[in-house]
C-alpha cells in the first residue's frame, strides 16, 4: 500500500470516529471545562457577545434544515455551509472567554480542528454524493466563515418553528443557561 493511500485509509477511519466521538469527547470537555474555569463577572457579560449571537444563529439556522431530506441554500445558508457549525463555535468561544484560561480556547481549538473539521469534510461527501445542487452551492458559498454580499433570491425560504422544534434546537438555549448558571456559582466561589 502507498503512503498517499495509507494516509487516505487513516483519514477515511478518523472522519467516521470523529463524528461517533464529537458528542462523548463534548461532555468530557464540559467537565475539564469546569475544573479549570475562573470566570468573573466582567468575563460572564463579556462572553454574551458571542453566546447570545451563537444561540440565535443555531436556532435561526435549525428552522430551515430538512436533513437528509433536501439541500438547504436559503436562510442563513445563503451565507455559509455550515451556519449551525458556526453557532456552535461562536458560543464555545464565548464560554470560554466566560471561563476566563487560556487552555480551555487552545483546547477548543484543537477539538475543533481535529474533531469537527473532519466531520464536515464527511457531510459535505455526503450532500455531495446526494444532491445535485450541492457542487454549486458550495462554490458560491463559503464552508464556514460567512460571505457578506448573497444575490436577489438566494435569502428565500421560510424559517419554521416546526423544523425547530424538530430538530430541538432549544437544548442549545437550556443548556447554555446551565453552563452560565454553574459559571454565576464558580464565580461567586473564586471572588468571595
Amino acid at each position: 500500500m502507498s503512503p498517499a493511500n495509507s494516509n487516505q485509509n487513516f483519514y477515511q477511519r478518523w472522519k467516521r470516529i470523529s463524528r461517533r466521538i464529537r458528542v462523548p469527547l463534548g461532555f468530557l470537555f464540559v467537565v475539564l471545562y469546569f475544573w479549570l474555569a475562573r470566570p468573573a463577572p466582567y468575563s460572564l457579560l463579556a462572553s454574551l457577545a458571542l453566546v447570545v449571537p451563537g444561540i440565535l444563529l443555531r436556532g435561526y439556522a435549525s428552522g430551515y434544515v430538512k436533513k437528509n431530506a433536501e439541500l438547504t441554500t436559503t436562510g442563513p445558508y445563503a451565507y455559509t455551509r455550515n451556519p449551525l457549525y458556526l453557532g456552535s463555535i461562536l458560543i464555545a468561544f464565548g464560554f470560554a472567554l466566560a471561563a476566563r484560561n487560556l487552555w480551555i480556547a487552545v483546547a477548543l481549538v484543537l477539538l475543533f480542528g481535529v474533531i469537527y473539521g473532519p466531520v464536515i469534510v464527511g457531510e459535505e461527501e455526503y450532500l455531495r454524493a446526494h444532491f445535485d445542487g450541492y457542487e454549486a452551492y458550495a462554490k458560491r458559498v463559503p464552508r464556514l466563515l460567512p460571505r457578506l454580499r448573497v444575490e436577489r433570491g438566494e435569502t428565500g425560504g421560510e424559517f419554521s418553528f416546526g423544523l425547530y422544534r424538530k430538530h430541538r434546537e432549544y437544548n442549545s438555549l437550556l443548556g447554555s443557561f446551565c453552563i452560565y448558571l454553574v459559571l454565576i456559582v464558580l464565580t461567586f466561589l473564586w471572588h468571595r
